[in-house]
């Protein structure tokens, strides 16, 4: 089997390709950064053909679509301050349509897309499943929306076997968008912006890989989107507490208006996006405490035969380990 991931240097798309490694495919990877993938993957580089450049660059894009069986699309373009709203459309949408148009040209027989739960914003009537309405809330969200209808389209003019993947929000060893969370657990006295009662949904990488896997293997999930999870959903305050419980730590909360800080952030948004530098605090993390995300994963359990292997405890657990093995939590 001939592999293409895309994204292939961040934490979902180079867990994928160990992933891949271990199991024999043979891969090809598109990387902004030659050298930065030679360092993640050390000796192992070698065998995996990497191809330089830009999925929203034809060229690019054609020299790694030869003779490739199956499609990871995995890049994506996080939340930069100063960075313009033109860089996330350049990948989402243009990168992806690049990619499409080069699948069906080469005939590759599946093109999974990675999206995100972030396309359904807050769930007023939880849990949400695959068909909830759609409302994102930041150009992030918004072009991920755009690239996934756009997979949609192709699909149903093209019939180019396609399947779309919303992870919920992702942890595990090697992650680092996340370890603000487990700082915060950490903390002698954890500030909270709200009641804390929100859900948060997540999901263990080594899980989100094998949906990824299956999405592609799997006849059935052809045309389809799935939301994939952990089997359970905690609270803001259940997943602080289970985290403070494993580092051994009494947890002492402190519950504060969210409104106040809203209008800061933006404030404070504004200007330090004057000066071009990074704003102390950001709207987005405020909503963080606002917006409740839990989902009903019973599709991929019943169309994959998904099934997380990691409970949040465990998950977490080795988490902490890896985050104090690197130094970066007491």
């Amino acid at each position: 089997m001939k592999t293409l991931v895309t994204g292939a240097t961040g934490f979902t798309g180079s867990s994928l390709v160990n992933k891949l490694h271990e199991s024999g495919d043979e891969i090809t990877v598109i990387v902004r950064d030659k050298n930065k993938f030679r360092q993640k993957f050390g000796d192992n580089y070698k065998n995996i053909e990497i191809v330089e450049g830009s999925i929203s660059d034809p060229a690019v894009v054609e020299q790694a679509m030869k003779d490739i069986d199956r499609v990871f699309n995995i890049a994506a373009v996080y939340r930069t301050v100063g960075l313009p709203e033109s860089a996330y459309w350049e990948t989402h949408v243009k990168g992806t349509k690049i990619l499409l148009d080069a699948a069906k040209s080469h005939n590759v027989k599946k093109f999974v897309h990675c999206s995100t739960v972030g396309v359904h914003g807050h769930i007023e009537a939880p849990p949400a499943d695959e068909e909830y309405p759609f409302n994102p809330g930041d150009i992030y969200q918004k072009t991920k929306l755009e690239g996934e209808n756009l997979v949609v389209d192709f699909y149903n003019k093209t019939k180019l076997p396609v399947v779309i993947i919303r992870p919920t929000a992702i942890y595990g060893p090697g992650d680092y968008r996340l370890l603000k969370l487990f700082k915060l657990a950490a903390q002698k006295l954890t500030l909270v912006l709200g009641k804390g009662n929100i859900f948060y949904h997540m999901v263990h990488i080594d899980d989100l890989v094998d949906a990824f896997i299956l999405a592609s293997e799997k006849e059935e999930a052809v045309g389809q989107k799935f939301i994939i999870g952990s089997n359970e959903v905690l609270t803001l305050n259940e997943i602080l507490e289970m985290i403070a419980d494993i580092l051994n730590k009494p947890l002492s909360r402190l519950h504060l208006p969210i409104k106040p800080f809203v209008y800061l952030s933006r404030a404070c948004e504004k200007i330090c996006g004057t000066l071009n530098v990074e704003p102390i605090i950001h709207e987005r993390r405020i909503h963080f405490f606002s917006k409740s995300r839990a989902f009903d994963t019973s599709k991929a359990k019943s169309l994959l035969e998904f099934h997380p292997r990691k409970n949040l405890r465990a998950g977490f657990t080795e988490t902490i380990n890896w985050y104090r093995t690197e130094g970066l939590l007491a």
